[in-house]
């Protein structure tokens, strides 16, 4: 557990480091990369692919839309639908933050290629049904 919780401060400390300044988080990157991978997403996918409440979405959404950096406007096939998608100051930014951890990765994978395709394996056990992983109570 200890190398999952230091390889994720590693994985997420440069793209923290260019977001300060701009006054932004993770969770900020997460709705960027998450837009930035299916541009005209509704606000509902955004929520469920994050997993989170539309409460907790809200703040941080009218920050990027604020800066510019994610764009809102009506789905063309339903006026109650919210579309996003990244402006190009919102697709510069995603692929600078994104493009940093693609790096990390390839780094790590090229001093053990061997073990690229289990951690592959591994991530996508746990990421595609989280609550079977869930301890029982």
């Amino acid at each position: 557990m200890e190398s999952l919780f230091y390889g994720y401060r590693t994985f997420t400390s440069l793209p923290d480091e260019m977001l300060a300044p701009l006054q932004l988080a993770r969770v900020h990157h997460r709705i960027l990369y998450f837009v930035a991978r299916d541009q005209g997403l509704s606000v509902n996918t955004l929520l469920a692919r994050l997993g989170i409440s539309k409460q907790a979405l809200n703040r941080p959404l009218r920050e990027l839309q604020a800066k510019g950096l994610v764009i809102a406007s009506t789905a063309r096939h339903d006026a109650r639908v919210k579309s996003l998608a990244l402006s190009e100051s919102g697709q510069a930014l995603e692929e600078q933050l994104s493009s940093s951890q693609r790096e990390l990765l390839q780094q790590a994978f090229t001093q053990s290629p061997e073990s690229e395709a289990g951690w592959r394996k591994i991530m996508s056990i746990l990421a595609s049904n989280q609550r079977a992983f869930r301890p029982s109570t």
